[in-house]
């Protein structure tokens, strides 16, 4: 009888499981008694929605890679087997479920498309371990005029070194990079020598031609994206990659209009190893700053099998807590965007004698000579909204100036439109209170305003003073830099400092497909960590042709170690741990380097502790290449005055011989009662004789204070119905949805309010009716997401434009 009762009321017992648990984002059960247990369901769906949903299944068997580094037997038949029976079960304990791809090397499980309500069904299904979102990843695309395009542009790769690697010659040859992204013009002239026979894979068509989007495909826009970062890792011709002579195998998981999805790129993952790469770069990501568990747990056992994998950091910068996924894999490379030695120029603005402009600023320009041109110069300026390309139609902007108020699309995407309709320079300024980053290379000289000086322009306009000066001048040369647009760290959860090394990633030049019959190969001009990764990648190919016995940690630890600090010309001092990683890497020091002392970085997590003091304990390896012994001397170093109330233990000295690893015990004490709460940047300084490597090091005092939303906008469902999507990292005990005209220079009123939502993401169904019972009326409005917690707050301006027809 016992029996038989558990069996009648399972499907009631699940759903009480799941809902009581729900908030936590981490949803499992289990009852002791009876032994009862539930799959871990990350990500938030909306579980009352019949909506099909695509989520991936992660199997409790263990894939092949993971089973081997677990010291077990596993083959593919056996993971087949056990695939089929969940498959099975799936399909009886759901009204509709299909499966799409399926998995066994570095991740085991399959892609399900289920309605979002049966999820419930799927968690309790025997042999799931965990189920994850399907998150979509997208890239950006920028070309630049063929006219425009010299060699002498091509000069990233000798400056972190490579010119000196090749010297010494190791050009990466024999080492096989796989570019994960949007496809590779393979017939490019720079990029065909780097191929064989076998090209890689292309999951978006499911066929052997992992070419790029071309022009006319009904699906979307054509792609170029793949091909500028495989040109970055390995072309060969009138550009020079950083590894001219590494083979590249294409995988392409970016379909038409450079979108795609966690199923493809998992899958292209296992497949590269699979096909022997030494090397994967994935130039792709989204805005989450949580772990993007399906993949981030495929990177993970890619690098368990010995393949380098480089990631990009993101492009949401320049604030903290910014890094987004895959970005932020525990083992991955993750690589944020530096620029390379440039001039600074001040900048005044003049429209009429009493109005003073103090904030002007230079943002961006596409040259030196292109910004000057405007010193001295009077023009006539025209107000064009948010600078998307249909706000330009009708307006005449020949020759004058775009002013622009900051929202909705990029600011390169605006300096774009108005280059294209025949603008000379832009003027954006901010639709909320204090400053905007610089955007290094924008396609017309831009200058910003806050705010306030900008509706001070809105007003001279609105009299009929039209014209505005430039006052341009020199101010300095400064060194390698942070882009603004690079995303930061830390990572949600993990509390891991990201990115892990920096590398250039402002107006990269490289290859990419014309679409134009006549002349079908050209050169293009990007920037982004999507162009700082692929540097990181060409550099490991060299790095593992110099030392073919090094595994992966080596050579994440070597690009670390030897990786150059970098200094904010604003304050002078170092950048922040979080926002440089370990620093700019060197090729030519990394490949010759005879310690490394892993892991490259450190977070010693969260302290808050009331009273007393909090110990935590970890370990790191200092290995020595040498041939012969060394003797290191270690020790912990914080900024300020927070080393009084931090206590580091290690060894003051160490012995390691010739070819040898030492791991080395660390006790942390804090007391976290005499700090204030924040995060605390230190160093793990090791040195041998001349040799000096600062490792990074960070400590939580107190709760983080992450963002308590980081991602949210709205979908269209039709007939004037939407969705309101978000990311809460924690939760939120207070969440709104505000209303705005397009250009927010017009508060409408609330959408919605709730409160006390789980962590993860978070979805609300809108009608159009305001809070207060006000029916929006036809038009286009911008609507802002905000979430409160534990008395801290932000808000976030979707990207897509609500529009009620």
């Amino acid at each position: 009888m016992k029996q038989k009762f558990i069996a009648a009321f399972m499907p009631l017992l699940v759903l009480v499981l799941i809902f009581s648990t729900f908030a936590t984002n981490g949803v499992s059960a289990n009852t002791s008694k009876e032994n009862l247990e539930l799959a871990t369901l990350q990500g938030d769906f909306d579980l009352s929605s019949s909506k099909a949903v695509k989520v991936i299944v992660e199997l409790q068997e263990e894939s092949i890679v993971e089973a081997k580094h677990n010291g077990k037997k596993q083959s593919k038949q056996n993971l087949k087997s056990a695939r089929d029976k969940v498959k099975n079960e799936v399909a009886d304990r759901t009204s509709k479920s299909k499966v799409e791809r399926e998995y066994d090397y570095v991740f085991s499980g399959f892609s399900l498309e289920i309605p979002a309500n049966e999820i419930p069904s799927l968690l309790a299904t025997p042999g799931v371990k965990a189920v994850y979102p399907n998150v979509e990843y997208t890239t950006t695309e920028e070309l630049v005029p063929a006219e425009a395009y010299s060699p002498a542009m091509a000069d990233s790769a000798p400056f972190i070194g490579s010119n000196e690697a090749w010297d010494l010659g190791f050009t990466g040859e024999g080492v096989t990079v796989a570019v994960i992204d949007t496809g590779v013009d393979y017939t490019h002239p720079d990029l065909a020598p780097n191929f064989g026979e076998y090209l890689g894979w292309d999951f978006v068509d499911n066929d052997n031609d992992p070419q790029e989007t071309p022009t006319g495909d009904p699906r979307g826009a054509a792609t170029t994206h793949g091909s500028h970062v495989a040109g970055t890792v390995a072309a060969n011709g009138a550009i020079k990659g950083v590894a001219p002579d590494a083979t590249l195998l294409a995988y392409r998981v970016l379909g038409p209009g450079g979108s795609g999805s966690t199923e493809n790129v998992v899958a292209a993952i296992e497949r590269a190893v699979q096909d022997g790469a030494d090397v994967m770069n994935l130039s792709l990501g989204n805005s989450l700053n949580s772990p993007d568990w399906a993949t981030s747990i495929a990177l993970d056992q890619a690098m368990a099998e010995g393949v380098v994998a480089v990631t990009s950091n993101g492009n949401s910068g320049p604030n903290n807590w910014t890094v987004g996924s895959p970005g932020t894999s525990r083992e991955a490379i993750s690589v944020g965007a530096t620029q390379l030695p440039y001039n600074i120029y001040d900048a005044s603005i003049f429209t009429s004698e009493g109005v003073e402009y103090p904030s002007a600023k230079v943002q961006g320009f596409p040259s030196d000579e292109a910004l000057t041109d405007l010193d001295g110069e009077e023009y006539e300026f025209v107000y064009v909204g948010l600078g998307a390309p249909e706000d330009f139609e009708g307006k005449d902007v020949e020759g004058k100036i775009a002013l622009i108020i900051r929202g909705a699309y990029p600011f390169v995407d605006k300096a774009t439109a108005a280059k294209n309709a025949g603008a000379v320079g832009a003027i954006i300024y901010n639709n909320v209170a204090g400053e905007m980053p610089e955007v290094p290379g924008m396609d017309v000289p831009t200058i910003m305003l806050t705010n306030e000086d900008g509706l001070k322009l809105q007003e001279e306009l609105a009299e009929g003073n039209n014209t505005v000066s430039f006052n341009i001048e020199f101010n300095q040369t400064v060194g390698e830099t942070m882009a603004g647009f690079s995303s930061r760290g830390p990572v949600v959860d993990t509390w891991m400092i990201k990115p892990d090394v920096s590398a250039p990633g402002v107006n990269i030049v490289s290859t990419v497909p014309t679409f134009d019959p006549a002349n079908p190969h050209g050169y293009g001009a990007k920037q982004g960590t999507s162009m700082a990764a692929p540097h990181v990648a060409g550099a490991a190919a060299v790095i593992l042709e110099a030392n073919p016995e090094w595994g992966v940690y080596e050579v994440k630890s070597a690009l670390m170690n030897t990786a150059e600090k970098l200094i904010d010309p604003a304050t002078g001092e170092e950048y922040a741990h979080n926002s440089q990683g370990a620093g700019s890497i060197r090729v030519v020091d990394a490949l010759q380097a005879e310690t490394l002392v892993n892991p490259g970085s450190y977070s010693f997590g969260v302290f808050d502790k009331k009273k007393g003091k909090q110990v935590e304990r970890q370990q790191f390896e200092i290995q020595n290449l040498s041939n012969k012994a060394k003797k290191y001397n270690m020790e912990f170093s914080f900024k300020n005055e927070v080393g009084k109330h931090v206590k580091v233990s290690t060894s003051k000295n160490l012995r390691v011989n010739p070819g040898k690893t030492q791991k080395v015990n660390v006790n942390v004490q804090v007391n976290a009662s005499k700090l204030e709460p924040g995060y605390y940047e230190g160093h793990l300084v090791v040195t041998e004789g001349d040799t000096e490597i600062q490792v990074p090091t960070i400590l939580f005092v107190g709760e983080p204070d992450y963002p308590r939303l980081t991602h949210f906008g709205v979908t269209p469902l039709g007939n004037n119905e939407f969705e309101f999507y978000s990311y809460l990292p924690g939760g939120a005990e207070e969440y709104q949805v505000w209303v705005y005209s397009a250009d927010l220079s017009t508060y409408i009123g609330d959408a919605l309010y709730d409160g006390d939502l789980g962590k993860g993401y978070n979805y609300h169904n809108w009608d159009g009716t305001l809070v207060d019972g006000t029916v929006l009326e036809p038009g286009s409005y911008t609507v802002v997401g905000y979430a409160a917690k534990n008395g801290e707050s932000n808000y976030v301006i979707s990207e897509d434009l609500l529009t009620i027809e």
